[in-house]
């Protein structure tokens, strides 16, 4: 005879009105192993439970998390306030154009001007719409940079420059290499690179 797989299905969500967090979407799941919290961007607030697990139980747990949810809700509110509007495909197009004619302006004297301060030399520029790095340097030393850089404040093209500049002298990420642009951004660069991360490339 063969063996009956049993499906067990969630029960409904059940909403519960927290007194802090407002309306809480309670769920039980047959697949859950620990209870647990999840934010939504839109800041909605999930806590899903096993069945093994009580209900007051789950709700003590939510309580222990409530500064962890308001911290993550502002997160996340951050991050939605940062988002530009959303452009039609024409506007979107009128961006680019003007953000790869303010790069080729920009971005050539920049390169020059940080090569010449530093001492180091590239084979050559160029200039590309990426939308996964903001600049590369390839063996032969021809640094690539994105129209994107347009975006950053101008510190931070320097850094980003700065940092392909020192790939035309170690072509890796070895402590040798961060030396080089830890020296050349005088300390600053881990602080550089955690400012760079909190920012994305939107094309």
């Amino acid at each position: 005879m063969a063996a009956l797989i049993r499906f067990h299905r969630d029960t409904p969500p059940e909403r519960y009105k927290h007194p802090r967090l407002g309306v809480v979407e309670l769920v039980v799941s047959a697949r859950a192993r620990r209870v647990s919290i999840s934010v939504r961007a839109s800041g909605d607030v999930r806590l899903t439970r096993p069945r093994a697990v009580s209900r007051r139980r789950a709700l003590e747990f939510l309580d222990s998390r409530v500064d962890w949810v308001e911290q993550a809700r502002e997160r996340l509110a951050a991050k939605r306030a940062a988002l530009p509007p959303q452009l039609s495909p024409e506007e979107e197009r009128a961006r680019t154009e003007a953000l790869r004619r303010a790069a080729h302006a920009d971005l050539p004297p920049r390169i020059e001007r940080l090569a010449r301060q530093t001492g180091l030399h590239y084979a050559g520029l160029t200039i590309r719409a990426a939308r996964t790095k903001w600049g590369s340097c390839s063996g032969r030393n021809t640094i690539s940079l994105s129209l994107y850089l347009m975006t950053l404040p101008e510190h931070l093209r320097d850094f980003v420059i700065l940092h392909e500049l020192c790939h035309t002298v170690h072509h890796d990420h070895s402590p040798r290499f961060h030396a080089l642009l830890d020296r050349l951004t005088g300390g600053h660069e881990k602080e550089l690179t955690r400012e760079l991360k909190r920012f994305t490339i939107r094309g």
